[in-house]
């Protein structure tokens, strides 16, 4: 995550994580189901694309569901992507995630 997204807070709001960037947001749909959160959808704003906050609206729910001890569901194409590419944060995966030998 870029050093400017890290004191960003994220926020868990009722069907979605965001952070906000000057008056722009970058967001998450999810559903929480007992202890697992899946993550349907991801998107920032156009005033913030290519700024890299897609990626920490992402690197930030990861860590999120973590901290509380959840499974992870990444139906979105761009969570599933970003976990490709960083495989440390299988751990998090729920096994039973059809995809999950994929990642």
């Amino acid at each position: 995550m870029k050093p400017e997204f890290e004191n960003i807070p994220l926020v868990k709001a009722e069907k979605r994580f965001e952070i906000e960037i000057d008056g722009h947001f970058a967001f998450i749909d999810y559903r929480e189901m007992g202890h697992q959160i899946a993550l349907v959808h991801t998107e920032a704003e156009p005033e913030l694309a290519g700024t890299g906050a897609a990626t920490a609206v992402v690197e930030k729910t990861l860590a999120y569901i973590e901290d509380n001890g959840k499974k992870l569901l990444p139906f979105c194409p761009y969570v599933f992507a970003y976990i490709k590419k960083h495989p440390e944060w299988k751990r998090i995966v729920d096994e039973r995630f059809e995809g999950y030998n994929k990642l």
